[in-house]
């Protein structure tokens, strides 16, 4: 990938670059997104690197040769590395918390930070051990995880292999954390910068409110693989780029291998980022068939190079994920219905120093999903920059996808503070449909903020360009941008992600006592058995390099429900089995039933399904509730091994004629 300073006059950054000519200019698309040089040293390239028209003296075999162009680090200048700096300063500003207290954990979704430890764990032992990267049995034995349908992040969890292996997997989330905000920083600001606009500040500026808007900063509450969109930058970058003729093959190629690598971080992100960038681009070319006429037969062989091959390369993984083991089809019925509430586009996130916990916490399903918090500042600069820009197609189709993108993330029933308002909203026709129901509807509105930063590096070019061509209205223009982007984006600042102290690993995990009873033949059983609300036992086993093998999970598993066999949709935890409904009702506070020989039979029959070899508790609320249920299913005490409560069953699940009884009284 070659990211260049050179600009459309042929020079490179730092020439004496001339004004392009405004009339030509006016006719082209082009015109719209280059820069016309906010800075000397700043040039860019168009964002649609296409053929000029017939005013710019060139044929058509000179637009199609490549440029001698320099490296792109060699184009960066030093307001490059400033900005470069910022983002990651940001990034480990936000994440601060996790750094400094390695023994803590993110407040608000400490089950989602497991399991990605628990994935980046995994990621390591495809390259260390060469396991099958889309399927798992190290976690819901003896039915396992699909990988492919519970984003395994292999993308990321494969390179980050050597920090999992040295420094641990919980160390590793926080790198994986850090680094997706602080490249996706630097992802926008380098194509932004090189191929939208010539401002350095600009596209600082644009770049800046792309990676950490409020709905990144609530998504980074444990979600890395949703912040990590350092690849949507250049995949807009490179569909555009389709447009350039005699290059269908090489440009096709480089969008798939964008693609290919999208699809094993978050198909969510690149699913929404397809259909905007196909919305644009089928806009685009109807408003230029007549100025344009051959663009789109380049690009339609390029988008046809770049489909067959992602499809041949994803359709093994896409198979596996849909139709392969532990498969499903659809989110559960309650997270399809969430959508972002109306009211919440001109409030401000629990995370922003604007922000209120209360309110926010009324105007969104959790603080992980808050996804249109954009404020009331920014919902009124935006505007005024569409029309004060109307005249441009892209700022006007930009705006539009926006305006769709925030009317599918109402979801089915539209919401305003907190009320139904009993009105449908545009995604109740597309609740049930394939592919679709796998989709989470309010993250539509996360999907607008790209939109509002390119439109506001667009704004302060624009202004940068103004103060150029009108000297003698430089203050007044400057102090009426800066005024005006700082009233929209200062309340939106984020603060650092909230942390608290997590339960330690056990020593009994640490120590290798557990693998005295746990093998390839057998498991370990955790009470209560892994969900949700105990999602430590796959730390556990992400510690052990996932040599530990655990029954049930926190995963997105098909629901298999016996009341409704038609039922084919997901949901976070596996089946309900006698043992795990009895201690995950203890530890929600209920009283513990009268423990009877039926309850008995269950417990074996459900140890044995798991080949349990030893089950475990750990102190914990209703920790002594649950020990005393469980001792008196077993039949005999446990013993304390390392930090915890140890159980040795592997006497009765390999030997078939074992039965439980109640314990001997004294």
């Amino acid at each position: 990938m070659t990211i260049t300073g050179i600009d459309s006059t042929g020079q490179s950054p730092g020439g004496n670059a001339s004004l392009p000519d405004r009339t030509a200019a006016a006719e082209d698309l082009d015109a719209e997104l280059i820069a016309l040089e906010s800075e000397v040293s700043a040039a860019s390239i168009s964002v649609i690197p296409a053929e000029r028209t017939a005013s710019d003296h060139t044929t058509e075999e000179q637009q199609s040769a490549p440029l001698a162009r320099p490296r792109w680090w060699r184009s960066l200048t030093w307001r490059d590395l400033l900005a470069i700096a910022s983002f990651i300063a940001v990034a480990l500003f936000i994440t601060a918390p996790l750094w400094l207290n390695l023994d803590h954990e993110l407040r608000d979704d400490p089950q989602d930070q497991a399991f990605f430890e628990w994935m980046l764990a995994h990621g390591a032992r495809v390259l260390t051990d060469g396991v099958y990267p889309f399927f798992s049995d190290r976690m819901n034995y003896p039915d396992g995880v699909n990988m492919m349908a519970n984003t395994s992040a292999l993308a990321v969890s494969l390179p980050m292999t050597p920090i999992t292996v040295m420094f641990g997997p919980h160390v590793s989330f926080n790198a994986f954390l850090t680094l997706a905000l602080a490249c996706t920083g630097i992802s926008w600001y380098l194509v932004l910068s090189r191929q939208f606009v010539g401002s350095r500040l600009a596209a600082w500026v644009g770049a800046l409110f792309a990676s950490f808007a409020p709905s990144m900063i609530s998504h980074a509450g444990g979600h890395p693989n949703i912040v990590s969109q350092f690849l949507v930058p250049l995949i807009i970058w490179r569909t555009l780029e389709l447009r350039r003729p005699g290059r269908a093959i090489r440009n096709g190629l480089i969008l798939a291998g964008l693609l290919v690598w999208q699809a094993f971080i978050n198909l969510e992100i690149l699913f929404m980022t397809a259909v905007g960038a196909g919305i644009f681009c089928g806009v685009m070319a109807i408003a230029r068939r007549r100025r344009q006429p051959g663009e789109v037969k380049p690009f339609l062989r390029a988008l046809a190079v770049a489909a067959v091959a992602t499809l041949t390369l994803l359709s093994y993984p896409l198979y596996v994920q849909f139709l392969g083991p532990q498969s499903y089809h659809g989110l559960p019925e309650f997270v399809r219905s969430f959508g972002a509430d109306l009211g919440s586009f001109t409030a401000y996130a629990r995370r922003s120093i604007a922000g209120n916990t209360v309110t926010a916490g009324h105007l969104a399903q959790n603080a992980s999903e808050e996804n249109a918090f954009f404020g009331w500042g920014l919902v009124i600069l935006f505007a005024g920059l569409v029309v004060w820009m109307r005249r441009s197609a892209v700022v006007v189709t930009l705006a539009a996808i926006a305006a769709f993108f925030g009317a599918l993330s109402l979801g089915p029933v539209v919401r305003l503070n907190g009320h139904d308002t009993g009105m449908a909203g545009l995604w109740g026709l597309l609740h049930s449909v394939p592919v679709l129901n796998s989709a989470v509807p309010t993250r539509w509105a996360m999907a607008i903020a790209p939109m509002v930063a390119i439109v506001l590096a667009l704004g302060c070019q624009k202004a940068s360009d103004l103060m150029k061509a009108q000297p003698s209205a430089r203050g007044p223009v400057r102090v009426a941008m800066i005024t005006a982007v700082a009233m929209a984006l200062v309340p939106l600042a984020p603060t650092p992600l909230r942390s608290t102290q997590m339960d330690p690993v056990p020593e009994f995990v640490t120590s290798g006592a557990w693998r005295q009873y746990v093998d390839e033949n057998h498991t370990l059983v955790s009470l209560p058995p892994t969900d949700s609300s105990f999602p430590d036992p796959m730390r556990w086993s992400a510690y052990t390099g996932q040599d530990m093998r655990i029954a049930s999970a926190y995963a997105l598993l098909p629901s298999q429900n016996p009341l409704d066999p038609d039922d084919k949709s997901a949901m976070f935890a596996p089946p309900w089995r006698p043992t795990s409904g009895l201690m995950s009702s203890i530890k929600q506070g209920n009283p513990t039933p009268d423990i009877t020989d039926t309850r008995r039979e269950m417990t074996l029959a459900d140890l044995r399904y798991w080949k349990a070899g030893v089950v475990v508790l750990t102190p914990q609320v209703r920790d002594i509730e649950m020990l005393r249920a469980m001792t008196d299913l077993l039949g005999f005490q446990p013993t304390w091994t390392g930090g915890a409560w140890v159980w040795d069953v592997r006497n009765l699940v390999d030997d078939p004629s074992a039965t439980l009884a109640a314990a001997p009284t004294s």
